[in-house]
């Protein structure tokens, strides 16, 4: 269960359980109120007099009106009445001025230049007047505290609300950076109280490493159980495998399934632009299971910050990912231990790893998660299928067999496609033909239904197309076709073919030649029809230089070179090569060689099947499409066909064979071939010498220069 839902809706005050609670009081209304105060005293007036100029002054004086003169600070003078002028009409708004004006006074003012030429004009207007009594001018100084005060408060107030704000926002969490917890840990903590919802049941096509990290989880539960024969837990795991084969999602199971603390973060957040902010949090991070030890920490992507030291370094420059990992392996297993805290860790990048980090004390155990085989695919598919709305004819077996060499998020994508499309068509329930749909999306891309080709591409394509399905049907190591399209696709793929490979590991130097040949089977077949070729083939002729050049440099698959391989994983050799120049010459050459003794051996399969690759390319130009049961009825029998393929045992082809009509199928109106069948997709090189590593995907584009993108 999360957190939001043990969180209780707040009570309003109209809820009986609610109480009569009062809000809180808060003191921001007592700056507010202090700074209105100051805002008042300086700049609302203290004294309500009018203004006039001395013209008016003269008169009064003339009438008798004025009591006595008051000037402030020698520039301002107050003009004080006298009891008789304020009992006239004349002076009725005066005399009911507010407060601080009125009968007190003063009820008028003005400004003067200088206090002796003021005394002179008050002694001349007596004369002009003939003004007996003599007129009190007093001088004050006055002093405006609140205002001077207010001029130097004010910038000051200003400076520490903005110090105020900006250190909230710096020290609080927000957007703003945290300043002073940048040295803090960035881990996200799952415990009872904020468990995660995926468990291993969610987990499936990995039962080996599920195996293994349940057993992690039961360290932690049962100590006892393994340390009383003297047994330690182990601790770190380390999760190794390619994109998308459910290296995190096995994590969450962890975290859901664990009963003790988990926390999680990322590589990158121990990354910061501040030198030994990524040390600082890797202690606090320790610091934090310590505290609640038993528990585990789990670090995604650790390749961000546990690649090999000494690589890359600029001499005599600082490198802050160096200091996060010397403090990473100092916490994982240095003087000080971390007792009941295990590590788990997840890469795709396990070559780039430093080996302090890989050596046993601190990660115990490497579990390798490869891409599911077709047991695990279906089970993986079962997972994925269940929150759809499925129809009868949908049977993950079938599904499984069509997508070899998907990961665990490919086929979640495929699940998600076909949903897709069921809705956009205004399905009620999702097909079989809509996974078809789905796979081919993946694989291929989009259908371009608007890109328009010329009979003579679209011949050309046909022809390219026709060139490997022949080619590859008579020899013996080549992976059996299941579909091949003109129909265009995604970027650039004008027509692709599908072959439905072994679950096979070794390969052999004849099977990669067969391969060789079968690629180069639309190049040959353009240059036997047309006499000319196109830009069709570029991909295939970037897959068999890349073959051809790890067969004669990685397998040690030629006689000339020897038995040796110049792999560099680690990236030992740097930008040396480990070969000579005369040595280069000779791979150059044996790399021509193979390559021309396979075009030629194909040219020779296709000059002998040339009636076959016409009837083959008249039925792609009629049809589009074509799948293996057309191709046996073209071509007869597949020569080489093995019967103990497991696809043939896991997925009954010949049996669906016999039940389909022609091209149709009883319930989708496509071939029962199960349609759209993917191919070798490309792995890393293992350190046993696959060769399935340097194997391109064979869904190839025609009649176009680029490759076709895949999933």
């Amino acid at each position: 269960m999360s957190t939001e839902n043990k969180v209780p809706k707040p009570k309003s005050s109209k809820d009986p359980g609610g109480g009569n609670k009062k809000p809180k009081f808060s003191f921001y209304w007592i700056y507010l109120v202090i700074a209105v105060v100051f805002l008042a005293i300086n700049f609302f007036p203290t004294n309500f007099a009018k203004d006039i100029n001395w013209v008016e002054v003269k008169k009064m004086l003339a009438d008798g009106d004025i009591k006595q003169f008051k000037v402030v600070n020698n520039e301002l003078v107050e003009v004080f009445l006298t009891e008789r002028a304020l009992a006239e009409e004349k002076y009725k708004d005066v005399k009911e001025a507010p407060i601080l004006g009125g009968k007190e006074g003063p009820q008028f003012q003005f400004y003067i230049g200088d206090k002796e030429n003021f005394q002179e004009q008050v002694s001349e207007a007596r004369d002009e007047y003939n003004i007996a009594d003599e007129i009190p001018i007093i001088y004050e100084p006055r002093q405006e505290w609140g205002r001077e005060i207010f001029s130097w408060l004010i910038p000051i107030g200003i400076m520490v609300l903005i110090w105020i704000f900006i250190m909230r926002r710096l020290s609080g969490g927000g957007a703003g950076g945290q300043l002073f917890n940048i040295g803090k840990s960035k881990a996200t903590l799952f415990d009872k109280d904020t468990k995660v919802s995926v468990t291993f049941k969610d987990v499936a096509g990995l039962e080996e490493a599920k195996l293994e990290v349940m057993e992690v989880v039961d360290f932690l539960k049962n100590p006892t159980k393994y340390t009383k024969l003297g047994g330690k837990i182990p601790k770190g795991v380390l999760l190794v495998g390619p994109p998308g084969t459910g290296k995190t999602l096995l994590a969450k199971a962890v975290a859901g399934e664990a009963s003790v603390p988990f926390f999680s973060l990322s590589g990158s957040d121990f990354v910061e632009m501040f030198v030994g902010v990524g040390a600082s949090r890797v202690r606090d991070l320790f610091k934090q299971a310590k505290e609640k030890a038993p528990c585990i920490i789990f670090i995604d992507e650790i390749d961000a910050i546990g690649r090999a030291r000494g690589r890359n370094l600029v001499q005599g420059s600082n490198d802050e990912r160096e200091n996060t990992l010397n403090q990473l392996l100092t916490e994982m297993d240095g003087f000080s231990t971390n007792s009941g805290v295990i590590l788990m860790a997840a890469t795709n990048r396990p070559d780039v790893l430093d080996t302090a980090l890989l050596r046993p004390g601190r990660f115990d155990r490497q579990i390798s998660i490869d891409k599911p085989d077709i047991v695990g695919r279906e089970q993986i598919f079962k997972v994925h299928l269940l929150p759809l709305k499925l129809a009868k004819d949908v049977e993950p077996k079938k599904l499984a067999a069509q997508t070899p060499g998907f990961a665990g998020a490919e086929i979640a994508n495929v699940c998600n496609e076909a949903a897709l499309i069921a809705a956009r068509k205004g399905n009620t329930e999702v097909h079989m033909q809509d996974f078809h749909d789905a796979i081919d999306r993946v694989i291929g891309g989009l259908e371009k239904k608007n890109k328009i080709i010329s009979p003579e591409e679209k011949g050309i394509v046909a022809y390219h197309e026709a060139g490997h399905a022949v080619v590859g049907w008579f020899l013996e190591h080549a992976s059996p076709l299941l579909k091949v399209s003109i129909v265009p696709r995604g970027v650039a793929a004008l027509g692709y073919a599908q072959y439905l490979p072994k679950e096979q590991y070794l390969y052999t130097k004849e099977q990669l030649l067969d391969t060789i040949c079968m690629t180069l089977g639309g190049r040959v077949a353009e240059d036997i029809i047309f006499e000319s070729i196109s830009t069709g083939a570029q991909n295939d002729l970037e897959r068999i230089t890349k073959l051809s050049y790890n067969m004669i440099t990685v397998f040690g698959m030629n006689a000339k070179i020897g038995n040796v391989s110049y792999n560099d994983p680690q990236g030992e050799y740097g930008m040396v090569k480990p070969f000579s120049e005369k040595t280069a010459e000779m791979i150059d050459e044996e790399m021509r060689l193979f390559i021309e003794a396979a075009y030629i051996r194909t040219k020779e399969l296709l000059l002998s099947k040339k009636s076959e690759l016409e009837k083959v390319a008249k039925a792609l130009l009629e049809k589009e499409i074509i799948f293996q049961n057309d191709l046996e009825a073209l071509l007869g029998p597949r020569p080489y066909e093995n019967k103990n393929n497991i696809y043939h045992d896991f997925f009954n082809l010949k049996e669906e064979n016999s039940e389909s009509n022609g091209t149709e199928t009883a319930d989708d109106g496509k071939n029962p071939e199960i349609e759209k069948e993917e191919e070798v997709k490309s792995t890393s090189v293992n350190g046993h010498g696959n060769p399935a590593a340097n194997l391109e995907p064979e869904t190839k584009p025609s009649g176009t220069g680029h490759p076709t993108q895949k999933s």
